[in-house]
């Protein structure tokens, strides 16, 4: 079995800004009111405009949509709604005319339960995929703790789940079996479905995809141990397939555990929002420490300019899965936020989500910027879509043209009466942000996010690879990034009340700011939601 991966992180991600596109939400091509490829394709300039030089995909699979394309129906067909595999192909083509890459969203875990794979599985007799999916010997057994549906196929068992009814889980073992049904973790069983997942990673690799954003990577392996060594023994059997095929290619994991995902193989990790019983994770102690996300009463994150809280605690749990990063020699990656998680607005203030933006940018890793996040779109309060539930809000139409209208089938959203709609309601608010005003509007935060990452993209020392050491742990938050060549400082004040910074040693000049900053000889005075980048 494979041991610990040595493959190189592909080098495009040293410099690499992602910008994550919910397909059905962003860009509508055909005007039927759901965002598609050549939607996507007809943004390219405008995302490359912004800073960003990547994209994320969330899934295009062909699928029922019972969870949003994470059910997924056909690994190698695009979905009708979105177009065809040409399509697909033509805007990894265009991405690359640009000098831009693309990760496919892959989820690994589970299939719908209309795939093939699952509906020939589900028979009564043997067949090559009767062990594709983790079923048990008998219709009445229980699942072991795991959650399963029994009654519905002609199958003499019980198939496990992952979440949703429609999501039957893929079988890569279990890490300590104890019934028969039960397979082995790297058994041969579990190896198959290993391969059928590599050939998947292939089919798209070899049509232009430059790697996979991977779904609830940590989950393969059932009743895995604590530190997850059969899931991560998986990976690396994976990659130990797929990575000497596709060296330039890049794997991000949905897993949040840096030294456990990166020693699987990946190159980088999300730092995803968490919170369990009020405990809050890093990113949520910086955005969103609070327990009703779209509150602002008893709101303790760090950006919150009434919070008053250090940046200290952040720290503590950021710095030590930064050096495991660093050792494992991949990254740590930092969102605005995403398709599962509330968008900040409107409960921080745009000048709040600017500090914070402009902080996570310049913060080691490569950032991945969620679409509509830089205009300060809103989380809206919508009734479930496709299995979204609460993450509905965070899912509405990118809202590119005048208030009220989304871009998205903007014709559809201006004449209801020619029989389409856009696939979720448009914020209806009168000052609702769009690309058009945002634009227009030389403060906004568009522009500060624009006139950042052309900044970070421009500066060695703040791409990927830039060393980190912080310097001040209290409200004010400043940081050194560095490369071979090149220094900057870092600061930034979210508090009311003016903040000192004592420099270090050398001959610093302002080069980005926000608010009212006054460098000296040997400190930063930031007044109150400042932020400062200084080159020396």
């Amino acid at each position: 079995m494979a041991s610990r991966p040595t493959y190189p992180r592909p080098a495009w991600l040293d410099a690499a800004v992602f910008y994550e596109i919910y397909p059905q939400s962003f860009a509508d091509a055909n005007g039927d009111g759901i965002g598609d490829i050549a939607g996507i394709i007809s943004r390219l300039d405008y995302i490359q405009d912004l800073g960003c030089n990547a994209i994320w995909l969330n899934p295009c699979f062909d699928s029922p949509f019972k969870d949003a394309g994470y059910d997924v129906r056909d690994y190698k067909l695009v979905a009708p709604r979105y177009g065809t595999n040409d399509d697909l192909i033509e805007l990894f083509h265009e991405a690359h005319g640009r000098g831009m890459h693309i990760l496919l969203d892959l989820v690994p875990g589970h299939t719908s339960e209309e795939h093939e794979w699952f509906r020939r599985s589900a028979e009564a007799g043997r067949n090559e995929y009767s062990d594709r999916y983790i079923w048990t010997d008998s219709w009445i057994a229980g699942g072991d703790g795991l959650p399963f549906i029994g009654g519905e196929s002609p199958r003499n068992g019980t198939y496990i789940l992952n979440f949703f009814k429609c999501q039957p889980a893929l079988n890569y073992g279990f890490a300590h079996p104890k019934h028969a049904w039960q397979k082995p973790a790297l058994g041969p069983d579990a190896l198959a479905t290993a391969d059928a997942m590599v050939d998947v990673m292939r089919f798209w690799l070899s049509c232009g995809a430059d790697g996979f954003r991977v779904d609830m990577a940590d989950s393969l392996v059932k009743h895995d141990d604590d530190g997850k060594p059969y899931t991560i023994r998986t990976w690396q059997y994976m990659f130990s397939k797929i990575r000497p095929e596709f060296p330039e290619a890049a794997f991000v994991s949905e897993w949040g555990r840096p030294y456990e995902s990166l020693e699987a193989g990946f190159d980088m990790d999300f730092y995803l929002d968490w919170r369990w019983d009020g405990i809050a994770n890093g990113y949520n102690m910086l955005l969103r420490n609070v327990d009703d996300p779209l509150s602002r009463d008893g709101d303790l994150s760090y950006f919150n300019a009434d919070s008053g809280t250090p940046i200290a605690s952040f720290l503590e749990q950021y710095e030590p899965q930064l050096r495991d990063a660093e050792r494992l020699g991949g990254m740590f990656d930092l969102i605005t936020c995403n398709h599962d998680t509330a968008r900040i607005a409107p409960r921080l203030s745009e000048r709040e989500i600017a500090l914070a933006y402009c902080t996570l940018f310049t913060l080691p890793g490569a950032p991945f910027l969620y679409y509509g996040d830089e205009i300060g779109m809103r989380y809206l309060p919508l009734p479930t879509l496709e299995g979204g539930y609460v993450r509905t809000g965070s899912r509405t139409p990118m809202q590119w043209g005048e208030a009220g209208l989304a871009g998205l089938g903007a014709d559809a959203c201006a004449n209801p009466g020619n029989g389409t709609s856009a696939y979720l309601p448009v914020d209806p608010s009168g000052d609702a942000p769009t690309v058009v005003d945002s634009r227009a509007r030389d403060d906004s935060l568009w522009h500060i996010v624009r006139s950042l990452l052309h900044l970070r993209n421009e500066t060695e020392a703040l791409h990927a690879r830039g060393a980190f050491t912080a310097l001040s742990r209290g409200r004010l938050f400043a940081f050194v990034r560095s490369s071979e060549s090149q220094r900057v400082i870092i600061a930034v004040n979210p508090s009311r009340n003016s903040e000192r910074l004592q420099l270090p040693e050398g001959d610093f000049a302002e080069i980005f700011h926000i608010g009212d900053i006054e460098v000296s000889d040997d400190s930063l005075n930031m007044g109150l939601q400042s932020f400062a980048i200084l080159c020396g």
